[in-house]
C-alpha cells in the first residue's frame, strides 16, 4: 500500500515541479496587469473603458467638491474658515487633479520597477537551484511516505498562494480602477480617504514582490531536498 502511495506521489510531483519552477516570473505582470489577462479571458476589450469612467467620474467628482467648498466656506461662511486664502483651497484642487491624472503613469513605473527586482532576485536564487526534476523527484521517494506526503501538502499550499496572487491582483485592479474617487480626498486638510487608500495600494503591490520572492526561496528549498 505504501509503494502504491509514494507511487502516486511521486506522479504528482512529477508534473509540480517543472510547472511551480517556471510559473513564478509569469505571475507578477499577471497580477499588476489583470487588466490584460481579465480582456484576454472575458473575449472583450472592457476594462479599458471602465478605467475611462471611472477616471471621468473622478475627475467630476474632483470638481463638484473645488466648487461646493468654495461656495461653502467664502459665500455662505458654513464651512472652514472664511479668512483661509482661497489659494490654499485652489492648490488642494490641483493636486487632486494632478494625481488623478499622472497616476496611471507612475503605477506603470512602480510595476516596472516591481517587475524587474522580483525577475532579477528569481533569476538569482534560480541560478544556484538544482534543475534536474528527475534526481529531486528520486530522492523524495526514496525518502519515504512521510517526505512525500510533507512534499505534497507543500505544493497544496503552493497552489493556495497562486489563488491568493490572482486574489491580490484583482484587488490591485479595484484599487486603481477606484484611486482617482479617493483623490476627491486631496482637497481635505487631513488628505481624506487618500492617505489610507494609497497605504493600502503600496501594501498590496509591496506584498506582491515579498511573497514571489518567499515563494521563489520555497522551490528552491523543496528542490534541493529541504522539504
Amino acid at each position: 500500500m505504501e509503494v502504491v502511495i509514494m507511487l502516486l506521489i511521486t506522479a504528482i510531483l512529477s508534473g509540480a515541479l517543472v510547472y511551480v519552477d517556471t510559473l513564478l516570473v509569469g505571475l507578477v505582470p499577471m497580477v499588476l496587469f489583470s487588466e490584460k489577462y481579465m480582456d484576454t479571458l472575458l473575449g472583450i476589450k472592457a476594462m479599458g473603458s471602465i478605467f475611462d469612467i471611472f477616471f471621468a467620474f473622478g475627475i467630476a467628482l474632483i470638481i463638484l467638491k473645488f466648487l461646493k467648498k468654495g461656495f461653502d466656506i467664502y459665500i455662505l461662511w458654513s464651512d472652514g474658515d472664511a479668512d483661509t486664502e482661497p489659494s490654499v483651497l485652489f492648490i488642494g484642487f490641483l493636486r487632486a487633479l494632478a494625481v488623478a491624472i499622472s497616476f496611471p503613469t507612475m503605477y506603470g513605473w512602480l510595476a516596472e520597477i516591481i517587475q524587474e527586482m522580483s525577475e532579477k532576485i528569481v533569476t538569482l536564487i534560480s541560478g544556484s537551484m538544482e534543475t534536474d526534476f528527475s534526481a529531486v523527484i528520486t530522492g523524495i521517494s526514496s525518502a519515504g511516505l512521510f517526505t512525500g506526503i510533507i512534499s505534497l501538502i507543500f505544493f497544496i499550499c503552493f497552489f493556495v498562494l497562486y489563488i491568493q496572487f490572482l486574489t491580490r491582483g484583482l484587488e490591485i485592479l479595484i484599487l486603481r480602477i477606484g484611486l482617482p474617487l479617493a483623490c476627491v480626498g486631496l482637497m481635505d486638510r487631513d488628505g481624506g480617504v487618500f492617505k489610507s487608500y494609497i497605504q493600502k495600494f503600496y501594501q498590496s503591490t509591496l506584498a506582491v514582490l515579498v511573497q514571489i520572492i518567499l515563494a521563489k526561496l520555497g522551490v528552491a528549498l523543496m528542490l534541493n531536498a529541504h522539504v
